[in-house]
């Protein structure tokens, strides 16, 4: 792969000027981990729309040896590999000459967690780069000097930040004004309030004896509200007692 052949998932309709097309640049060494899942679903909705535009970009066509090499033993000894600063560099380089970004968004277990604010402020942004980690992590002089953020998506370690990049970038895209065919939709999602959300049921209203709750089909729109509310603060307090404090 060379640097014109970066899988980029082109929007089958013009953006119009009222939409907001956010490009999401994604670095990675292993782009066919994540490619699928931006050919399906609500991400493809996204891009089709022309909402959104996802670039998987290959960092190894940035490398400058025969072997096309982005890692190196670590200084000092010790196991594992360490992604090297000059093939990140050049890439990051090359991207910005061609678009202003936001945000160059660095996805490690130690960076910030992500969480539905995070999610809904990044929305906001036009232009994002997210660089995938892999091996040991990446020289400590990228994060000092080329990465604007650092985002965790928990408390446990991957064996690099493809899935986590995509995890990230669904939350963002879905966000995104006319993803969603029903425009509540992500309004009503989990911690959107800092409460979960409440449960759900649809069709049929009994099945093994098991029934639906009354309330839901009483066709009453303030005391079904009213009971959804209670049902999140209850299962909020149960389940992410510290959520809402």
């Amino acid at each position: 792969m060379t640097k014109s052949d970066v899988i980029q998932f082109k929007p089958l309709l013009p953006p119009f000027s009222y939409l907001c097309n956010m490009r999401i640049d994604i670095i990675t060494v292993l782009p066919e981990l994540i490619q699928g899942y931006f050919e399906h679903s609500i991400m493809k909705r996204a891009q089709n729309k022309g909402l959104a535009t996802v670039n998987l970009i290959q960092l190894r066509d940035y490398a400058t040896d025969k072997h096309n090499s982005v890692d190196d033993y670590a200084f000092g000894g010790g196991a594992g590999m360490v992604m090297k600063i000059e093939p990140i560099a050049a890439c990051l380089a090359d991207l910005k000459s061609k678009n202003t970004y936001d945000e160059v968004i660095y996805m490690s277990p130690d960076g910030e967690l992500f969480d539905q604010p995070m999610a809904n402020k990044l929305s906001t942004l036009k232009n994002i780069i997210i660089l995938c980690g892999h091996y040991k992590g990446v020289d400590e002089r990228v994060r000092e000097h080329l990465i604007t953020k650092e985002i965790s998506i928990g408390n446990y370690v991957l064996s690099g930040g493809e899935l986590p990049a995509a995890v990230v970038a669904d939350g963002i895209i879905r966000l995104l004004p006319g993803v969603l065919n029903d425009e509540t939709s992500a309004l009503s999602d989990s911690f959107q309030d800092n409460l979960l959300a409440p449960p759900v049921y649809t069709r049929p209203a009994e099945f093994n004896g098991w029934k639906v709750p009354d309330i839901l089909l009483s066709g009453h729109e303030e005391k079904i509200h009213q009971w959804r509310h209670e049902e999140s603060v209850k299962r909020t307090k149960e389940r992410r007692p510290g959520l809402s404090d």
